[in-house]
């Protein structure tokens, strides 16, 4: 016989009610670092992925932030785990050992600081941006 209590709200509580331990499989889901940074791209007008303490990162950042840009802003160093997979990602796409910052617009890659101080001196910067959706001016 199973012994059912009554709550204040009215409810019913089976007391006897012991749960089943069962063995759950669960396969593990391995995200491609590629993958992970592609989806990361798409989803925002303009990413950096940048490092906490890199001068060049700081400057890259600045340059968007005065120019009214707003910008996804990936931090490598603050997620140790996944942050070292993407940067890893990030050389295999750049093909060098230096990878930050490296920005993309649009979903496209840009590249890093020589090629987006390149573009702004150029005048092909702002037309990118206004492509993206990221600068309205």
């Amino acid at each position: 016989m199973q012994y059912q209590a009554a709550t204040a709200t009215g409810y019913y509580y089976n007391y006897n009610y012991k749960p089943v331990s069962r063995p759950c499989y669960c396969p593990p889901v391995a995200v491609d670092p590629l993958e992970r940074l592609a989806k990361l791209v798409s989803e925002n007008a303009v990413v950096i992925f940048s490092l906490s303490t890199c001068c060049m990162c700081y400057a890259v950042k600045s340059l968007f932030s005065g120019m009214g840009v707003n910008t996804t802003v990936y931090e490598l160093d603050e997620d140790p785990i996944r942050g070292r997979e993407i940067e890893r990602a990030l050389v295999r796409l750049m093909g060098s050992s230096t990878t930050v910052p490296v920005v993309f617009i649009g979903g496209k890659l840009v590249g890093s600081m020589d090629r987006v101080m390149g573009s702004h001196i150029n005048g092909t910067l702002v037309p990118l941006l206004k492509n993206a959706g990221a600068l309205w001016l």
